[in-house]
């Protein structure tokens, strides 16, 4: 499955980019999941998107659960917690 990812804000600074186009093996189907694959890249990946870490995505610019299954074509957006003032 091919899939558009964008990282944003601290994330995008740790692993060095703002977004690449990827294609993940049929086994990944979550959003869960394509953060697992994309951590056992190692570092900085693994340290990014460790799984004790909130981080918040978007499929298809729209905020979803990990849960959530990927489509082809999907653009994939993480970013971390947000707060204000």
């Amino acid at each position: 499955m091919k899939l558009e990812l964008r990282f944003f804000a601290s994330l995008r600074e740790g692993l060095g980019l703002s977004g690449e186009n990827i294609t993940v093996p049929a086994e990944v189907k979550t959003i869960a999941d394509l953060r697992s694959y994309l951590a056992q890249r190692g570092n900085p990946w693994a340290d990014v998107l460790a799984s004790a870490k909130i981080i918040r995505c978007a499929l298809n610019q729209e905020m979803v659960a990990d849960s959530t299954l990927l489509v082809e074509g999907a653009e994939v957006a993480f970013f971390p917690p947000v707060t204000g003032g």
